[in-house]
């Protein structure tokens, strides 16, 4: 019982630790429990992303990735239990949707991930899980050294072009992501094309959690132990290169990682991003402040039961379950936890 007792003062303490949670004293909050925790998946979850059946929002799912050699996507329904899966990735990492990509005449949803061994992206329709590339989206011209991690999808309102946002487990001190157009090759199936290399880069640790807010055109994305930096998502924008912010740099135990935007009106909202090693989201104003768009101070951090989470995403849009929206983490358990933003709202004391 002593022994049992010494544990947490160890995982709070002592650096060596495997497993250990660090402080985040801005988290006041008693952890948030999930309204549910998903089946576990066989290796190892890292990133959500949830897709909304306008017809039936009841039958919403949470699209998942299980980063193996032998892994893949999977579909949650909102009880948590899987519902799909692709056929075997070699290892998935990051994942996102969009909705409405006009193929072979017809919109449609569509899923990607980053398939890191195999250096590409792949792209499947929604619900089905339909293959939608031929195999040949490779990422950084094949470089092994820069397997692909993180990822964002973005529509341009003006022409409705689709571009995916990469960055990889390495890269240079400038021009660390990279932006790719996709398009119908003509058979119903997905190309793409390289429009740009763009963002700094600390050389600290690795860029993985990229998030696009697609209303009003920003892209942000973690500089893992160094903070979040923010870019215009439109490669065409007059200022395109310009690093806008910088922000979180402080307040973080150790890595910067899972980016979501919670949007409301009038571009207000909220910018969420997981502080892993502490269990903790730290919350920044999506507008920044009065007269100053790009500048993002710390509004509040919350705890919650998610354990050392790497992916997250919300949505404001009511589902049964959760009517003020949506909010899922990754845990290291394997699964994902579903919160009810109405939870992590009340914890973090927002208005």
């Amino acid at each position: 019982m002593k022994f049992a007792r010494l544990l947490p003062l160890c995982s709070l303490l002592v650096a060596g630790c495997a497993g250990r949670i660090l402080p985040d004293p801005d988290a006041t909050n008693v952890a948030v429990k999930p309204r549910v925790v998903t089946t576990a998946l066989a290796h190892d979850t890292d990133d959500p992303a949830i897709w909304i059946n306008r017809a039936d929002p009841a039958k919403s799912l949470v699209i998942g990735t299980d980063k193996d050699t032998a892994g893949g996507l999977y579909a949650f329904d909102l009880a948590g239990k899987i519902v799909r899966q692709t056929p075997t990735l070699k290892r998935p990492n990051n994942v996102d949707i969009l909705t409405g990509m006009m193929l072979d005449g017809k919109p449609v949803d569509i899923v990607v991930t980053t398939e890191r061994e195999e250096q590409r992206l792949r792209v499947f329709s929604l619900p089905d899980f339909a293959p939608l590339d031929n195999g040949d989206l490779v990422v950084f011209d094949g470089d092994r050294t820069r397997g692909p991690m993180g990822l964002a999808l973005y529509r341009r309102p003006g022409d409705g072009a689709v571009f995916a946002i990469v960055g990889g487990k390495s890269g240079p001190a400038d021009g660390y992501l990279w932006q790719y157009r996709l398009e119908d090759d003509g058979t119903g199936k997905v190309k793409m094309t390289k429009v740009r290399a763009f963002g700094r880069y600390s050389a600290k640790k690795e860029i993985e959690a990229i998030a696009v807010d697609a209303e009003l055109g920003y892209v942000y994305c973690s500089d893992e132990q160094f903070g979040v930096r923010k870019y215009r998502a439109d490669p065409a924008a007059p200022d395109a290169a310009e690093e806008l912010a910088l922000f979180g740099t402080t307040g973080f135990a150790s890595d910067h990682e899972g980016i979501s935007i919670y949007p409301q009106a009038g571009g207000q909202g909220y910018i969420l991003v997981s502080n892993q090693q502490a269990d903790t989201f730290r919350i920044f104003p999506r507008a920044g402040t009065p007269g100053k768009p790009h500048d993002h101070p710390l509004l509040a951090s919350v705890r919650v039961s998610s354990r050392e989470s790497d992916g997250s995403e919300v949505t404001a849009e009511a589902l049964p379950g959760f009517p003020g929206g949506l909010f899922v983490a990754m845990s290291t358990d394997r699964t994902f936890h579903y919160y009810a933003w109405d939870d992590i709202a009340a914890a973090a004391k927002l208005k």
